[in-house]
């Protein structure tokens, strides 16, 4: 009887691979623990949202006139759209630009783990991230700016669609993204520059109705702004539908747009990733 050793450590005494589906699991589970175990990354990660949410709603604290929220709530699922996106686009984005610049991606490319696995590692690990980040801004949210948790069920079906479909566009474009730098450190101004820009024209740190409209429509053409509106749609009243652009929620447009950025992302993937970095050709 033969024993087989896997990249991430199980063993099988068949001789036989798992799938890609069970390798996926075992590789997002140390993805897991690796990311947990870098304390400097984890406290960035969730604290920097955070922060900047305490920052902007205390700085804009005032009544939104029309709305029937305060600025503060304004900012909650702002914020909260932010850190799904940088759990996701921008923390992919840099780590496998770095990994591909270690060789990482070259390892385990001649390993018999599929690339697939490798790919729901990363999936695992930003879900995990995402769900915490997430969760972690709305008990600020909740506690200290008067945010209130749905009390439909039909809006706890919306958040979680927008959570998913946002998350995975985000992730497959911070995947793509992540053959764009030339080298691993040059990951992080190139991945985030783009989202500090998204930030600021996706009414992620400026109201909606303070844009101008050429800087808006620049916005929806990216997921982080549908994200954020739909996040609006679900935590605030519809009194502050007045606040958008359309003057209204549009979910359906929300589940399109982001749906459609889940398809792109994965033939963006297909295009443009890349095992070896550019040096090695």
């Amino acid at each position: 009887m033969t024993t087989t050793t896997l990249p991430t450590g199980a063993t099988t005494a068949t001789g036989r691979l798992p799938g890609a589906w069970g390798l996926g699991l075992r590789r997002g589970a140390l993805e897991i623990r690796q990311f947990f175990r870098q304390r400097e990354q984890v406290v960035f990660t969730f604290a920097f949202p955070v922060v900047f949410l305490f920052l902007f709603a205390s700085i804009f604290s005032d009544d939104v006139k029309g709305a029937g929220i305060t600025a503060s709530q304004l900012y909650v699922p702002a914020m909260t759209a932010a850190g799904i996106m940088s759990t996701s686009f921008q923390s992919l984005g840099i780590s496998i630009a770095i990994e591909r610049d270690e060789k990482v991606l070259r390892r385990l490319r001649g390993t018999p783990m599929p690339p697939a696995a490798y790919f729901l590692g990363k999936i695992w690990l930003v879900l995990c991230t995402g769900v915490l980040e997430t969760t972690v801004l709305l008990l600020v949210g909740i506690s200290f700016y008067g945010v209130d948790l749905p009390s439909d069920p039909a809006r706890w079906f919306d958040l979680a669609w927008i959570f998913v479909l946002g998350l995975t566009a985000c992730a497959l474009l911070g995947i793509a993204v992540s053959s764009v730098p030339r080298s691993g450190r040059s990951a992080t101004s190139v991945v985030v520059l783009p989202f500090l820009v998204l930030q600021f024209i996706s009414g992620v740190y400026i109201a909606i109705d303070t844009i101008p409209d050429w800087m808006l429509n620049i916005g929806a053409l990216f997921p982080l702004k549908w994200m954020c509106q739909g996040l609006r749609g679900v935590f605030l009243p519809d009194s502050a539908q007045i606040l958008e652009q359309a003057g209204r929620w549009e979910f359906g447009k929300v589940a399109l747009v982001l749906g459609a950025w889940c398809v792109g992302g994965l033939v963006l993937c297909l295009l443009t990733f890349r095992w070896k970095n550019r040096r090695e050709g």
